[in-house]
């Protein structure tokens, strides 16, 4: 038999050779597979029986996309940055800032968000709740009452869980972690609370900071200028009274072009670089896409996510998946399901994740680092085939990081028209039992 292998080839995955191996022993089935050879970036592997269909997405946690940020199954995403003055001072205000990940499936996981912007003009941090900046700066001309902060250019980080109660507001102290908009929108914002100093003390002469930042685990994000915007409402507690903001400004930020980064372990104090474990593939993540059962008007897929980074717990982990059949899902065990349709008509695209308190994270390495579900779709008998790879996925984002996918010719399909028929025939017992043989066999 002949074995293909792949080599990364610029903007996809283009062949390198045909290389003869062993054949394989009479009388056994000849599984067709494909690999890409990527190093430390990603691997994907195809295996075909008879009678059961797999495919293999492995992609590196570093994630290599496109150059492009916009995202075409969200193309509304972004993350605002809303900035509420609720009350004046003597020098200054009291400003209560509140991130919002309006991004329907990437989330910002831990260590977290960093924001930071530059002052217009000689104002200072007095105190912070919910927050605190990264360095105090020179404050060396303050007498007395020092401030919080005197740099020009503060860097802000989110206070970790358990902070004091007295050092709380709502929304904060979630260590800069943020659940993506579809997943829960309830743990999707953080805030903190600045009381400025040495600003002005009306609409008309308090000054925009500029010069926004906004960075977080990844390529981090670009962030346009502050726009003055219409003051944020309030309800109390009761819904009887609303408030409203002193004056308002936005800042939206949206993802950089990505990057391509090596596995290799780095260094550094809070470095989440993978530590990854030894294997064929040398990816931190696999995502396994297996066609297990063939009914007359349904067919089944397992979907398995293995974690091989010794380094990193996937907290709030999700699945992006694209696939025609979508349409006609009729049921998921275990993971929760919201269909992506950013585009009227088209409902092609699902994201998958835990439940809470039962998968919805994804451990380390090790025994328990591997988390799975089942997918039954209703056939559409127009357009459902096993041919050509019309049963794999079109696209695959773990975590939202694009998962390299290979070209229409790489896709496994069955070998003759007499496999396809035994398949379509062979009665949901006896698929099951040959299914469950074969993923016993290739554990």
């Amino acid at each position: 038999m002949w074995e293909r292998r792949w080599r990364n080839g610029g903007n996809g995955v283009a062949p390198t050779a045909f290389i003869k191996s062993r054949p394989p022993p009479p009388g056994s089935q000849t599984p067709l597979t494909n690999r890409i050879d990527c190093c430390k970036l990603f691997t994907l592997f195809f295996e075909l029986s008879s009678f059961s269909v797999l495919l293999l997405f492995l992609f590196s946690s570093s994630s290599f996309t496109s150059t492009e940020a916009y995202d075409p199954l969200d193309p509304n995403g972004n993350i605002t940055v809303k900035w509420d003055i609720i009350s004046w001072t003597p020098d200054g205000y009291v400003a209560v800032v509140t991130i919002y990940n309006f991004q329907q499936y990437r989330h910002i996981q831990a260590p977290g968000w960093t924001l930071g912007w530059k002052w217009a003009k000689k104002e200072v941090i007095w105190s912070m709740m919910g927050g605190q900046t990264t360095e105090q700066g020179d404050c060396s001309k303050f007498k007395g009452n020092i401030p919080h902060c005197c740099k020009k250019d503060p860097t802000v980080v989110d206070l970790m869980p358990g902070t004091p109660y007295n050092q709380q507001i709502a929304n904060c102290c979630k260590g800069g972690v943020l659940n993506s908009w579809v997943q829960d929108p309830s743990t999707a914002a953080s805030s903190f609370q600045v009381s400025v100093g040495q600003a002005g003390t009306t609409n008309k002469t308090v000054r925009v900071p500029r010069n926004f930042t906004l960075r977080a685990p990844g390529p981090g994000y670009t962030c346009g200028p502050a726009k003055i915007v219409k003051p944020s409402r309030f309800f109390t507690a009761d819904k009887r009274r609303v408030t409203q903001a002193l004056m308002t400004w936005n800042v939206t930020c949206t993802p950089k072009a990505p990057h391509i980064a090596s596995v290799v372990q780095g260094t550094g104090q809070n470095n989440l670089a993978p530590s990854v474990q030894c294997t064929s593939h040398m990816c931190p993540v696999r995502i396994h896409w297996h066609v297990k059962l063939n009914y007359k008007e349904y067919w089944r897929v397992k979907v398995t996510i293995t974690n091989f980074n010794y380094n990193m717990n996937y907290t709030q982990w999700n699945l992006v998946v694209q696939h025609p059949n979508f349409d006609n899902l009729t049921q998921i065990f275990s993971f929760n399901y919201e269909p992506l349709t950013p585009y009227t008509g088209i409902n092609d695209t699902a994201m998958l994740w835990g439940v809470k308190f039962y998968n919805d994270l994804l451990s380390q390495a090790g025994r328990l680092g591997n988390v799975q579900s089942e997918l039954l779709f209703r056939k559409d008998k127009s357009t459902f085939t096993f041919e050509k790879g019309w049963a794999f996925p079109r696209r695959v984002y773990f975590n939202g990081d694009n998962c390299v996918m290979p070209p229409p010719d790489a896709y496994p399909w069955l070998p003759n028209a007499s496999s396809h028929q035994r398949i379509s025939t062979l009665n949901p017992l006896t698929t099951l039992v040959v299914a469950m043989a074969f993923l016993f066999g290739f554990a």
